[in-house]
């Protein structure tokens, strides 16, 4: 059955496997980019018959600094990449159990790609949404 916090660890230790990418398991009050922030979204109770599983949608926020904005948008654009060492989907993916605290996980979408405001900075970001059964 669903674990949140475990499973949202599982998931930010995934990305902790891309080398630069800081990775909040909560959210920070103050992000320091590039940062990805695991967020549960929403969770299916009894999917199977008798309490076999759960399914738990989880986002992930990607933010980056828009400092040099073409190194942003191309920093971005490696993170969203379906494969190489900066791939979000490729880490998660990556063991697909999160460390057995799910049956399966796929991350099934990269979305709202641009401007993210927090506070008063403004940064250059994305969401990605991932699905687990557990």
């Amino acid at each position: 059955m669903a674990n949140i916090a475990n499973i949202r660890t599982g998931i930010a230790t995934r990305l902790a496997t891309i080398s630069g990418l800081r990775v909040a398991a909560t959210q920070p009050d103050n992000p320091n980019p590039p940062l990805a922030v695991v967020i549960p979204d929403g969770t299916k109770y009894d999917d199977t018959f008798g309490r076999g599983m759960d399914t738990t949608t989880f986002r992930i926020i990607l933010i980056v600094s828009r400092a040099a904005e073409k190194q942003a948008q191309n920093s971005l654009d490696a993170y969203c990449a379906t494969t190489g060492s900066t791939s979000i989907k490729a880490a998660v993916e990556g063991d697909k159990t999160l460390g057995g605290t799910v049956f399966d996980c796929r991350v099934t979408e990269m979305r709202n790609y641009g401007q993210i405001s927090v506070g008063d900075v403004t940064y250059l970001g994305c969401e990605f949404v991932i699905l687990t059964y557990a």
